[in-house]
């Protein structure tokens, strides 16, 4: 058995050295998110996995606010993010600067999240929806691909927050 590291020995960066740090290839987009905790999940998530960016649009709340700071744990002053009145601004933005958008939804012809290969040199925009319906069906018109989360019970949906780290797990573990 080991002993459980304290903070200092973990190595972790400054919030100015995170914002110096390259970043992985990968912009988190929210798409009209209603809940406070779920959004600073997603911060405290992004931050985990050194993404370049949140996209905060729509309904999704914006720092600062108290209730997503209870989450984010301060991952708000480290993840870059932007706020877009409407999801199709922001996916509109990130294909003209060559980002292959992704959503993550449970379609006909989806991609298996464990099938999806990233490529290095891609950029990626992952779309995540509502928590009760999802990726707008606009966006997903739009996606280049969606990718689904294979998934085994008799529910039908995994919590935005979940779903956002499973996918950020994934996917960077597969670029590194």
């Amino acid at each position: 058995m080991g002993r459980k590291l304290i903070n200092e020995e973990l190595n972790r960066l400054s919030i100015s050295d995170f914002k110096k740090s390259s970043k992985v290839n990968v912009i988190v987009v929210l798409d009209n998110i209603r809940s406070l905790s779920n959004i600073g999940s997603v911060f405290r998530t992004a931050d985990a996995f050194r993404v370049e960016a949140l996209y905060l649009c729509g309904i999704t709340a914006q720092p600062p606010h108290r209730e997503i700071h209870k989450t984010a744990l301060s991952a708000t002053e480290s993840v870059d993010w932007l706020y877009f009145k409407n999801t199709e601004d922001a996916v509109i933005q990130l294909k003209e600067n060559d980002y292959q958008i992704l959503s993550i939804e449970q379609v006909d012809n989806s991609i298996l999240l464990n099938d999806f290969i990233p490529d290095n040199e891609a950029k990626y925009a992952l779309i995540f929806g509502n928590e009760v319906k999802g990726v707008d069906d606009n966006i997903i018109q739009i996606s280049d691909s969606c990718i689904e989360i294979p998934q085994w019970g008799t529910k039908h949906s995994l919590n935005i927050s979940v779903s956002v780290g499973i996918v950020l797990w994934d996917i960077v573990l597969k670029l590194k």
